[in-house]
């Protein structure tokens, strides 16, 4: 059974390759030599970053020189300012005719992949200078961390199961769907999982036994992780209206055309990321106008809850995925403050003694 991330993967070799057609015999060298410690994926964001910038040295820099013509000298060449210079020019640019702008998010991933080429080809001593060691990272503004209240969580169940509030046309819709979306959002919400682990789930990694489930994390590597009984309930409804929906055939054939899948789409596929994306947005902007939620804010969600119960953000860390703390940190920076408040009487200056003693 070919799974979700192999096909995935798959997909991203493909699209790599059509890449590297386009760019320098040094992009081609750099994704060799870093395929044994980074994924399809990984590569694939490096490559079309890489391919920006290629795009911006035949334009600025070396004129008259096509993209598969630079080599690794001309890498060596470039000074602080020129990447100083690329930085700027990525507040607006042209690709392949198509005006683009990065903000401070995009710009900083862009620099990194530069970090992370010039290291790779100093480090292998094809040039001899570093110049990424003397251009600083761009400032990035810290950005509010939205989440969904306790209210707001029941709100946002509460209409994935009964629709009362969607248009008409989306009510035809939620006719079929409001069991799966009821369950999707249930397990965001009770496990704090990403949108691509979700999407990846086959029904063979639920186990109702211990309430357990097989997550495969970034990087391909699989964990263990468990649900409410709550979580269980919405999924096992779930379950069992699909079990039916296999059963089922149209005049097209059968309904479900992925039945390994566990979050199937109306059409019978495994649903997309993007129409995850957009099932949450329809559910939240009726619950919270003001706040954009995605499924990343609901894995917010979970972490905050999940900090507040156990005050232990090594646990969140560990339940989230993060290889790094200060990852978890940065994320949920109200788990500070709520750190913070917890110790300011935790210290005693002056022990006085207990006048009722």
């Amino acid at each position: 059974m070919s799974s979700y991330f192999d096909q995935r993967n798959e997909s991203n070799l493909d699209a790599i390759d059509n890449l590297l057609d386009a760019l320098p015999y040094f992009a081609r060298e750099f994704n060799v030599g870093i395929a044994m410690r980074t994924t399809p994926l990984t590569r694939l964001g490096y490559l079309r970053d890489i391919r920006v910038f290629c795009d911006f040295l035949i334009n600025r820099k070396f004129k008259g020189k096509k993209a598969t013509e630079l080599t690794v000298s001309d890498l060596d060449a470039l000074s602080p300012t020129d990447i100083e210079e690329y930085i700027d020019y990525l507040s607006s640019y042209k690709l392949d005719g198509n005006k683009r702008s990065c903000k401070e998010q995009a710009k900083e991933r862009k620099v990194s992949t530069l970090r992370a080429l010039f290291k790779y080809f100093y480090k292998k001593e094809k040039i001899k200078n570093n110049v990424m060691t003397k251009v600083d990272t761009p400032k990035k503004h810290a950005k509010p961390i939205i989440r969904l209240d306790v209210n707001e969580v029941v709100d946002l169940l509460d209409e994935a199961e009964n629709g009362e509030d969607l248009s008409g046309r989306q009510k035809c819709f939620h006719t079929i769907t409001s069991v799966r979306d009821e369950a999707m959002l249930s397990l965001f919400l009770g496990t704090g999982i990403r949108i691509s682990e979700c999407v990846g789930l086959n029904r063979t990694d639920i186990n109702f036994e211990d309430n357990s489930f097989v997550v495969t994390r970034k990087g391909g590597n699989t964990s263990i992780l468990y649900f409410s009984e709550e979580v269980a309930d919405a999924l096992r409804r779930y379950i069992d209206w699909l079990d039916e929906q296999i059963l089922e055939k149209t005049e097209f054939g059968k309904r479900v055309k992925d039945s390994d899948a566990l979050f199937i789409s109306i059409k019978g596929g495994r649903m997309t990321p993007r129409a995850v994306q957009l099932m949450v947005k329809k559910y939240a902007q009726i619950i919270t106008p003001f706040k954009k939620i995605t499924p990343h804010k609901l894995r917010s969600t979970y972490g905050t809850n999940l900090y507040h119960e156990t005050h232990d953000i090594f646990v969140v860390a560990d339940v989230l995925g993060h290889k790094d703390v200060n990852t978890t940190r940065k994320h949920y920076a109200a788990m500070s403050d709520d750190i913070r408040r917890d110790v300011v009487n935790k210290i005693k200056l002056r022990d006085k003694p207990n006048p009722d003693e």
